[in-house]
C-alpha cells in the first residue's frame, strides 16, 4: 500500500451544529459547522421552525390561499361553459327581436334551406 496518500484521520473530531450541539465522531477533518442536526432538525424534533429573510413563505402562503378561494376543476369549467353559451344565445335571440343582421346562427341555416 502506498504512504501519504490517505488523508489522516481524526477519531475525535468535533461537529458543532448552528444551533449549538456538539457532537465528537471520526473524520478527515478536525472540526465541521453543520447548519441542522437531530436535536435540531424538524423531521426529529417534529416542531416546524422556518428562516425566512426574504418574506417567501409568507408570499406563498398568500398565494395558496388566493388559489384554494378560487374554485377550478371539470365541473366549475363545464358550468362556465355552459353560462357563456346561455348568454350568448339570449344576446342572439334578443339581435333578432330587433331585426337586425341575422346572428351567425342564422346565417349558417339560411345556408343550408338554399342548398
Amino acid at each position: 500500500m502506498k504512504e501519504k496518500v490517505h488523508p489522516a484521520y481524526f477519531p475525535e473530531a468535533k461537529i458543532v451544529c448552528a444551533c449549538g450541539k456538539t457532537y465528537l465522531i471520526g473524520s478527515t477533518e478536525k472540526e465541521i459547522h453543520v447548519e441542522l442536526c437531530s436535536n435540531c432538525h424538524p423531521f426529529f424534533t417534529g416542531k416546524q421552525r422556518i428562516v425566512d429573510s426574504a418574506r417567501r413563505v409568507e408570499k406563498f402562503t398568500a398565494r395558496a390561499g388566493r388559489k384554494a378561494a378560487v374554485a377550478t376543476g371539470r365541473k366549475v369549467k363545464v358550468a362556465k361553459r355552459a353560462a357563456r353559451k346561455a348568454e350568448k344565445l339570449a344576446k342572439e335571440k334578443e339581435e333578432s327581436a330587433k331585426g337586425g343582421s341575422a346572428s351567425g346562427g342564422e346565417a349558417k341555416a339560411a345556408k343550408t334551406e338554399s342548398k
